[in-house]
């Protein structure tokens, strides 16, 4: 059986083509600059594609919206070169990432019209920036792979299993009942599939295993894992909570908002534009929010890419901190995403400091832009290792079980 895994941004669509029988991936690629056409597009619309010869192929071609881009996926797919199916019956099911949808969905979902229906009226406000993409995703798929199941699988299912005393928030328990304010959680997938992943290089029952799993990238969260089940983790009612991120701010002072706006003459809405796009390490910088460009800059001698990377490396500190104590017992902790996979600098710098926790950091991977594998020293009471995530493989699998 075959799965089509698929990630739709608002102007972009990431996809890979899985086969069930050995999980392996038939072909992947991304189409990006959708429906960035006319004055103001800074490039042309393009699809990227790897299929049956393993070679990475760029096409650019019209995108005006994602049903353009889902037909040019379906065309490269069916070459008679390239592709790697006949037609699209070959395909068992489409598995959809979706990053929140409240307290409506809270597990992997066969897509029906009234589950469309729901999801378009209530689950937008829960991820603005997300799930009005994954819409016209889904509602893309329809039109161009007609008669193929769909399935919603969630980046919060992972974090249902905390306690209230994790995901209640401080404020009015009628905004809890009423709109489902509490911490949802992101990254879901992630932090599921390096859980397993940790485990297996532990020999350890999943059920056995307390960890803490550090995914970093543009959007980070961290995540305390007992028993092999989320009991906490730093994304909140939205990905904004949390680390200092390439352009979150993170965990902030809400009075800021309020005192800011008055003299800024601003909007919330303009203010929450801000905090997404226009805060964290970018905002710190001033020039910014990607992780190696602040390295580069670092070395050069620039005194606030420095200072970005180090507010970036505390917070991180933080919050394994704060998860040894929620935890007690810690088997491992692992890194992952852009910035844990490629960083170590990075890694080290947020894990300094920690050795008397019985936390101690191998320095001869320093130098390594790409490691996989243990990264904490032999007498480290605590094991760190680097694992390469694959929220791919976890949805096709969800949308496999949804199917049967």
């Amino acid at each position: 059986m075959k799965v089509l895994v698929v990630n739709c941004g608002s102007s972009s669509l990431k996809y890979q083509l899985i086969d069930m029988e050995n999980e392996k991936v038939l072909c992947k690629g991304k189409c990006d600059r959708i429906g960035e056409t006319g004055e103001g597009a800074i490039g042309k619309p393009f699809i990227e594609y790897k299929g049956k010869s393993g070679k990475k192929i760029i096409e650019e071609i019209p995108l005006p919206d994602h049903v353009a881009a889902f037909r040019a996926v379906v065309r490269y797919m069916t070459d008679a070169e390239e592709g790697v199916v006949e037609n699209l019956s070959e395909i068992s099911a489409i598995g959809h990432r979706i990053v929140n949808a409240g307290p409506f969905f809270y597990k992997t979902t066969l897509v029906t019209d009234e589950v469309m229906t729901k999801f378009k009226e209530s689950s937008i406000p829960y991820a603005p920036l997300h799930n009005p993409a994954a819409l016209q995703g889904i509602n893309a798929c329809f039109e161009t792979m007609e008669g193929i199941p769909q399935v919603l699988v969630f980046d919060t299912t992972f974090h249902q299993t905390m306690p209230d005393k994790a995901f209640m928030y401080g404020v009015p328990y009628d905004w809890y009942a009423k709109y489902g304010v509490r911490r949802y959680g992101a990254h879901g997938m992630s932090h599921q599939f390096v859980t397993e992943e940790a485990a297996k290089l532990l020999n350890k029952p999943l059920n056995e295993l307390n960890m803490i799993s550090c995914h970093l990238g543009n959007g980070s969260s961290i995540t305390a894992i007992r028993n092999g089940k989320c009991v906490d983790t730093s994304m909140g009612f939205t990905p904004l909570e949390g680390l200092v991120m390439g352009t979150r701010s993170g965990d902030i002072d809400p009075a800021i908002m309020e005192f800011v706006m008055d003299r800024e003459n601003m909007d919330i809405h303009e203010m929450l534009k801000t905090l997404n796009k226009k805060s964290g390490l970018l905002a710190l910088s001033g020039k910014t929010g990607d992780v190696r460009d602040l390295r580069m800059l670092r070395d050069q001698g620039d005194e606030r890419a420095k200072m970005a990377l180090e507010v970036l490396s505390y917070r991180i500190r933080k919050y394994i901190g704060a998860y040894m104590a929620v935890l007690g017992h810690v088997d491992c902790i692992t890194f992952e995403g852009g910035i844990g996979e490629h960083n170590p600098d990075v890694v080290k710098a947020a894990v300094d400091g920690l050795e008397e926790f019985g936390i101690k950091y191998d320095d001869s991977h320093i130098n390594d832009e790409m490691y996989e594998g243990v990264v904490s020293t032999e007498d480290s009471k605590i094991k760190m290792f680097v694992i390469a995530t694959n929220e791919e493989i976890v949805i096709a699998r969800e949308t496999l079980n949804a199917i049967k």
